[in-house]
């Protein structure tokens, strides 16, 4: 059974800093791309960090040079830095694996709130 239990969000100022955790079971983690997403209240979830395998890394324009993508494979965990935020930052975080949400088929998780005060 595949589990991704997202934690690490809270309520920060904004130019506060958090850091994400994606836990992950259920899957062999060292084959899958996983990506780090968001959705905010009325708003589509989208993609914000990604990072391959092999561990290249892509970002959305919005967070680019503000948030860091990296995984584990002794934890099979990936992270998502979060620095200098944003107050339009605020959402539930996800993470998941690149190619499921792609197929359609991605289940997710509970995800964590992150919000920023101005």
């Amino acid at each position: 059974q595949v589990q991704l239990v997202e934690s690490g969000g809270g309520l920060v100022q904004a130019g506060g800093s958090l850091r994400l955790s994606c836990a992950a079971s259920g899957i062999i983690f060292s084959l899958n791309d996983m990506g780090w997403y968001r959705q905010a209240p009325g708003k589509q979830r989208e993609l914000v960090a990604q990072i391959t395998s092999g561990g290249s890394t892509n970002y959305v324009d919005s967070v680019k040079g503000r948030f860091t993508i990296s995984r584990d494979g002794a934890r099979n965990t990936v992270y998502l830095q979060m620095n200098s935020l944003k107050p339009e930052d605020t959402a539930v975080y996800y993470c998941n694996r690149i190619t499921r949400v792609l197929s359609g088929y991605a289940s997710w998780g509970q995800g964590t709130q992150v919000t920023v005060s101005s």
